[in-house]
């Protein structure tokens, strides 16, 4: 039944309006350039804000704005490491009192970690 529905109809909508009698609202052609050399003109409305770089229409790299300043530096956020977040959680005192207590731990032979289960396994 679904299949006798979409029979004869278009999945695209076609609009066949035209574009007489109506007023657009005012634009302005703003020129870019990329590396490679290749120019092209974006129509933007007056009101916006233009972007100071956009994707190249021929080769699909950065194009920046002529005439104009070239995109801002973001500030890059320095990446935090296991040990930076260690830090910020203990002091150097407190990692060494807890990397005693295990040593002591292991020393005393109250964990039994050379012999593993899957170990014992493979020697039977």
């Amino acid at each position: 039944m679904s299949e006798r529905a979409l029979r004869g109809t278009r999945l695209v909508v076609t609009s066949y309006e035209t574009d007489r009698g109506i007023d657009l609202a005012p634009r302005q052609a703003v020129e870019y350039a990329c590396e490679k050399g290749h120019r092209f003109e974006m129509p933007f409305s007056v009101e916006a804000e233009i972007p100071p770089e956009w994707e190249c229409k021929v080769c699909g790299a950065q194009a920046l704005l002529v005439n104009g300043d070239g995109p801002e530096e973001k500030k890059a956020k320095p990446a935090r490491t296991h040990w930076d977040m260690l830090m910020e959680r203990r002091t150097r005192e407190e990692l060494e009192e807890v990397l005693e207590e295990r040593l002591a731990v292991l020393r005393s032979g109250a964990m039994n970690i050379a012999v593993h289960p899957r170990d014992s396994r493979k020697s039977a």
